[in-house]
């Protein structure tokens, strides 16, 4: 498989860059194609601006539109056309990053703001019907993908009734907002509790747990939401009265049970001591 592994975090000694070493490395030797992406060593510009499209600063900048025609013209930025290529190719998209303050770093999510442009990740019809293809279908269908996370907290304050709410819903906004929205599926995410206080017993551990991931990445059942095209939606976007009937928030939107998709998220959960993640503690609350 052709797999893109995208990192962000500042330190090249943090505990997030060597898993990502170790990820890598597992998936080279199994014979994968792995192209990675080190946001912070490339110096990745993550402010949308109108020189990404050519646009003329004069004039105002309607995002969506002034992207999507600068893709149908080909006068996207250099760097934004390199990583959608890559993207292209990938069968497989890893998006690695530290957890601060309920997301990802602002780096890695100005990759997606200026790589997943209108007409390219979203914003595409079916040239049949011109049907919105999105939530399930769209640009990016067909790919599989994702998160590797490190966070500072302990993992019983990511569960049911931890202070910091469940992780499946704290990573909701990448999981179905960015991966099911734009076709791609969705895999389990692999998260890594207590980093900023790894011992290298941790480490090993936690590597140990990622390579076997990383050894069944074609064969795991990805996290199944309803699809905006399959019926269960009305024509405003909202769901049935005979879907789900009495669920509301998040919990609608998933086909399987929350038992069942907490079966399938592995996690790894070393013991405090005294290796850290950097200076900066990825972690939502001091």
């Amino acid at each position: 498989m052709n797999v893109l592994w995208i990192v962000a975090h500042p330190d090249r000694r943090s505990l997030t860059r060597a898993l990502a070493d170790e990820g890598v490395a597992h998936l080279d030797e199994l014979g994968h194609d792995v192209r990675v992406r080190d946001l912070y060593a490339m110096d990745w510009n993550p402010v949308v601006d109108a020189a990404d499209f050519a646009h003329d600063p004069a004039e105002r900048l309607l995002v969506g539109e002034a992207a999507k025609e600068a893709l149908r013209r080909g006068t996207l930025s250099d760097d934004i056309r390199a990583e959608q290529e890559l993207v292209r190719a990938a069968d497989v998209l890893i998006v690695q990053f530290p957890l601060w303050w309920y997301g990802m770093p602002a780096i890695l999510k100005g990759w997606f703001d200026r790589v997943f442009v209108n007409g390219f990740a979203f914003g595409v019809t079916d040239p049949d019907t011109g049907t919105v293809l999105r939530y399930g279908d769209g640009g990016l269908r067909g790919r599989r993908a994702m998160i590797v996370t490190t966070i500072g907290a302990r993992e019983a304050a990511f569960g049911p009734r931890g202070i910091h709410g469940e992780l499946e819903e704290v990573l909701f906004p990448i999981q179905h907002g960015i991966f099911h929205y734009t076709g791609m599926d969705p895999l389990p995410p692999f998260a890594v509790y207590g980093a900023d206080r790894a011992t290298a017993h941790d480490f090993a551990r936690a590597a140990a747990r990622l390579r076997e991931r990383l050894s069944a990445l074609a064969d795991i059942e990805p996290v199944r939401f309803r699809t905006q095209n399959g019926g269960d939606y009305d024509a405003d976007l909202v769901l049935r009265p005979h879907v789900a009937p009495g669920v509301t928030g998040l919990a609608a939107h998933y086909l399987t049970s929350a038992t069942e998709r907490h079966g399938n998220l592995q996690s790894v959960s070393p013991v405090p001591s005294d290796l850290g993640e950097g200076r900066r503690t990825p972690v939502v609350s001091p």
